[in-house]
């Protein structure tokens, strides 16, 4: 392949919980890349933490060493709420110090507090930011200080940072005067299936139902959406899918400010069939969020041909663009006058629809982010842009395994 040294790199990823997994968005994103480069020939170890899943015990599952041709390495935890992640990126980082690895991948700026330690032993430091995790909401004062410590760590100490939007692109060079690398997460085209389980488990429809999906935490804007809902006219019902993440008492919170006449059904963390029938039967699929890194959800829910209502915040606005419908971030009203537009409107929602699959797929691919991630750990020449797309290098006899 031109521009290619014809080496493959020893990699390592830390910062998620888990994977396979679908915990949240930090675990896809690190699955979905360390699984393409191991199958690219490249060696890929991901540390995952030890510990139940976020969402209790009926999830948990064995803990596997290998997965797609990538190395499972799992880490000392402290199974503690706040501790759990800062002490698993502690004993990840230390063993990718002294591992024999080329890059060491951070994910998440929290974990990137100890980027400084392979850092010291020579290895190149990559940091992905998700998002800008001290101002989430749901940490107290020291997980605050912490996470903002990451980031100026991240700063300070890795080779080169990716941001999944262009806002915190900017955030970067405003605050600190760094240059970072935008790339975008990707998504894959699935396949539609009609309602079975959740009709059998809910008594959900196709299009009889709005749909959230997503970690219950208070930036993803719930209280919003289920205060809006409330004043809807409509007979459809509002589904609210996902499980908590260091917030149970919010997950509480909702519940009990839900109307109580059924209209809002919490499912609980979902995945495999019960997922992909909630997104293929949608009516709608709403992400209410005053802050966001780059959500996945938003670009499964397009993919599965959903017209999506999104606050206006960049992260979601510059992501479905033109094929979707926006309203005020935090403003209840604007919601509420958006949901019941939509559900006044089945035409419109049915035109958003039918564009909204191929847009989405086409804008944003994971071949192409784990091309411009290679490229970024230094696998290929200079000459060969970051920018050049997966399909340009599919022509020039890359295949994929």
């Amino acid at each position: 392949m031109p521009g290619n040294k014809k080496e493959k790199l020893r990699i390592s990823m830390l910062g998620h919980k888990r994977i396979p997994s679908r915990e949240g968005g930090v675990e896809i994103v690190v699955g979905e890349l360390a699984t393409r480069m191991a199958a690219l020939g490249h060696s890929v170890t991901c540390y995952n933490r030890s510990g139940p899943h976020i969402s209790g015990a009926d999830f948990d599952r064995e803990a596997l060493t290998e997965y797609k041709g990538v190395r499972l390495k799992t880490v000392l935890t402290v199974k503690k709420r706040g501790l759990a992640a800062m002490t698993a990126s502690f004993t990840a980082a230390f063993a990718a110090a002294f591992g024999k690895y080329d890059i060491v991948h951070f994910h998440a700026e929290g974990p990137c507090a100890m980027i400084w330690l392979p850092k010291l032993f020579g290895k190149k430091c990559i940091a992905t930011i998700h998002g800008l995790d001290h101002k989430r909401a749901k940490w107290g004062k020291f997980a605050s200080w912490y996470i903002l410590f990451g980031e100026k760590c991240a700063v300070r100490f890795a080779d080169e940072i990716i941001v999944l939007s262009e806002n915190v692109r900017n955030y970067f060079k405003d605050v600190y005067g760094r240059e970072t690398v935008f790339i975008p997460n990707g998504i894959s085209r699935p396949e539609n299936i009609i309602a079975n389980e959740i009709t059998e488990k809910f008594g959900l429809k196709k299009n009889e139902y709005i749909l959230f999906l997503g970690r219950l935490v208070p930036e993803k804007g719930l209280d919003y959406l289920i205060k809006a809902f409330g004043q809807v006219d409509t007979d459809k019902k509002l589904v609210i899918a996902g499980g908590a993440s260091d917030s149970d008492d919010y997950e509480i919170a909702l519940k009990n400010s839900a109307d109580g006449d059924g209209r809002i059904i919490f499912t609980g963390f979902v995945q495999g069939t019960l997922l992909e029938e909630l997104y293929s039967n949608a009516y709608i699929y709403v992400l209410p969020s005053d802050l966001e890194g780059m959500p996945l959800s938003l670009l499964e829910a397009m993919s599965y041909g959903n017209c999506c209502l999104t606050s206006d915040i960049p992260e979601c606005a510059d992501v479905i663009k033109q094929h979707g419908v926006t309203f005020q971030k935090s403003n209840t009203d604007d919601l509420r006058l958006k949901l019941q537009y939509l559900c006044n409107s089945p035409e419109t929602v049915d035109e958003l629809k039918a564009a909204s699959a191929d847009f989405i797929c086409d804008s944003y691919n994971w071949d192409d982010v784990t091309l411009k991630t290679l490229k970024l750990y230094g696998l290929f020449d200079d000459k060969l842009s970051i920018e050049k797309t997966a399909k340009e290098e599919k022509d020039e006899n890359l295949t994929y395994k």
